[in-house]
């Protein structure tokens, strides 16, 4: 087996060691292809829009009260999706679209939410806060591609190790964060009170936000390279999907952190007014 499929992706999907193994178990009549799984990434990421903009006008529509029947639904979908693709990439036909329409409705949700948030201070984001994540995602995906393209960072072995020893050190952060949540606790510039209290927090705020954001971008690079492997092994076209519903899982986390970074950036300029 070669070196690079020995890589651990962040990404549960991706990192799933069956991938390999199915490959070489039976004989493929199509395989996938690198711009199969660009064309179905793109059609989940629109799905994605659309259940952002869905979401949002059901919102407006029926009032707060969708706003928790939205999340909960996502939450669902996603625990659903993530269980009937163990070691079931077939199923990521469906599993894909689902995701994205569920992801996209409460990625909406929160985007009118912090625009509301926003406005309750008499501040308004350029586009929308919802916008500005969708282009700075958009931006960082573009770069990495860019980035793995020209060979200019390598997926190694060392890259991953660090790579998954931040990414677990965040997770830690966020659930300390919701464990002293429950006691009115605060961690100093994790959360988004830091940007809506302003002063020194709101930098350091700032900061950790686009720190978290270079890391969660970084990903791309081992996932790009996860599925360039994948495929140099004739893995089956419906791979594509599976393929697909990963990466999705990536750019949401970009998408999240993104768009806590718009809403920091607008509550610092209108600071600084």
């Amino acid at each position: 087996m070669e070196p690079m499929l020995q890589l651990r992706s962040s990404n549960p999907v991706l990192a799933d060691d069956q991938l390999v193994a199915t490959s070489h178990a039976r004989p493929v009549a199509e395989a996938a292809t690198v711009a199969g799984v660009a064309q179905k990434t793109a059609f989940a990421a629109m799905l994605a829009v659309v259940g952002g903009i869905g979401g949002a006008a059901l919102v407006r529509a029926t009032g707060q009260a969708a706003i928790w029947g939205i999340f909960i639904g996502s939450l669902v979908a996603s625990l659903v999706c993530f269980l009937a693709l163990w070691r079931k990439p077939e199923r990521a036909y469906w599993c894909a679209p689902l995701y994205s329409i569920a992801q996209g409705a409460m990625l909406g949700v929160m985007a009118l939410l912090l625009d509301a948030m926003l406005a309750s201070r008499g501040i308004s984001a350029l586009g929308g806060l919802g916008l500005q994540a969708f282009v700075i995602t958009l931006s960082v995906t573009g770069a990495m591609l860019l980035v793995y393209r020209a060979g200019l960072i390598k997926a190694n072995g060392t890259f991953v190790a660090v790579l998954s020893t931040l990414t677990i050190g965040i997770s830690l952060m966020y659930l300390a964060q919701l464990v002293l949540g429950l006691f009115n606790i605060s961690i100093p510039g994790l959360g988004l009170q830091s940007a809506m209290q302003g002063g020194s927090g709101a930098w350091i705020g700032l900061a950790i936000n686009g720190a978290i954001l270079v890391i969660a971008s970084l990903w791309l690079i081992v996932d790009f390279q996860q599925i360039e492997s994948a495929v140099a092994t004739r893995v089956g076209k419906e791979y594509e999907w599976y393929f697909a519903y990963g990466l999705m899982v990536t750019l949401v986390w970009i998408y999240v952190e993104a768009l806590k970074l718009a809403f920091h950036a607008a509550m610092m300029a209108n600071e600084r007014k």
